[in-house]
């Protein structure tokens, strides 16, 4: 079982970030790294070359956005709650899986691709920071305004359509919404061990300690008025109130290990999260007819940092079988 970096709580998408530097999970080198790489800012157009600038959303925010690589369609990276941009960039691999290129650079190399820092989510940096790239928001957040906020920052950024939209966990329901909100603009979904819409049920009274939980994973932000809270039950009932997906391929990407849990979570909770997970994956299988469903044998939550040449595929698989690829 992997569970190293990033620490996975309970959630399939809390970034607990706690043990990030005591337990050194992330070699300072890399992290470093990373760092440089995405705060450069360069002069390229916005359809070629290597850009990462704020771009202006109006109403006195401004977005962080990285762009590489060349190709149609431009493949979008959206983190999972409370992860920044960073999780695309690195890398925890064992062999035979290698540890390079991570999901980024790699999909950089046969298409456009890029991803963006939500406000209020978590830098793996040395020690972990809130991202100050992007203008902070206070506040319990709608799926709909984040989904605003990525077509925001993609029109105002210039990124040209189509796009193959890859979400990681609660990721995967910004994709999902932006996806039946735009379909003219969808080419593609790739779903990363993603939230689902019918987790509800599974929990019976123990749905609002998830929730819980789900906003405060543990980090040492929980408490910090920027940190990113989202409206889980509204982002499910927005996504069942919008129209269809479009008709594009599909494919997911599970994990197989447990998710990584802080001492002293409730046994039950955690023994309804793994029992329901499997169905929730499932649930995003059917959502297309001939949907690949591959499995991260011995990969934890974050399947794009323990098997990127994994997650590199399934987005090479479903650009082919778009009509833009």
């Amino acid at each position: 079982m992997r569970s190293r970096v990033p620490v996975g709580v309970l959630a399939p998408t809390a970034a607990a970030l706690t043990l990030l530097s005591a337990c050194h999970t992330v070699p300072a080198g890399r992290a470093a790294t990373a760092t440089v790489a995405a705060s450069a800012v360069s002069t390229a157009t916005a359809t070629t070359g290597d850009v990462a600038r704020q771009v202006d959303i109006g109403g006195g925010r401004k977005i962080y956005l990285h762009c590489r690589g060349s190709g149609s369609p431009t493949v979008v990276l959206v983190s999972g709650l409370h992860d920044s941009s960073d999780t695309w960039s690195i890398t925890d691999t064992r062999p035979p899986v290698p540890k390079a290129p991570a999901v980024f650079p790699g999909v950089a190399e046969f298409t456009r691709v890029c991803t963006y820092d939500r406000p209020g989510t978590v830098r793996y940096t040395e020690p972990p920071a809130l991202t100050a790239r992007s203008t902070p928001v206070t506040g319990t957040r709608s799926l709909p305004d984040m989904v605003h906020d990525l077509d925001t920052v993609l029109t105002s950024g210039q990124v040209p359509g189509p796009y193959l939209l890859v979400g990681h966990s609660f990721g995967g329901m910004i994709t999902r919404l932006y996806a039946q909100q735009h379909p003219e603009r969808t080419s593609g979904l790739v779903f990363v061990d993603s939230f689902g819409t019918n987790m509800k049920p599974f929990f019976g009274t123990d749905w609002a300690a998830y929730l819980r939980l789900l906003n405060r994973p543990g980090t040492p932000f929980d408490d910090d008025p920027a940190f990113e809270k989202v409206d889980i039950d509204g982002a499910v009932a927005a996504v069942d109130r919008a129209g269809p997906l479009p008709k594009v391929p599909l494919a997911v990407v599970s994990k197989t290990e447990p998710f990584a849990a802080p001492a002293g979570t409730p046994k039950p909770l955690l023994t309804r999260l793994e029992r329901a997970w499997p169905r929730v994956q499932q649930a995003l299988v059917d959502l297309a007819p001939q949907t690949p469903h591959l499995l991260a044998t011995g990969s934890d939550h974050y399947v794009q940092v323990h098997d990127p040449d994994l997650t590199i595929s399934a987005i090479g698989l479903v650009l082919g079988r778009t009509p833009h690829g």
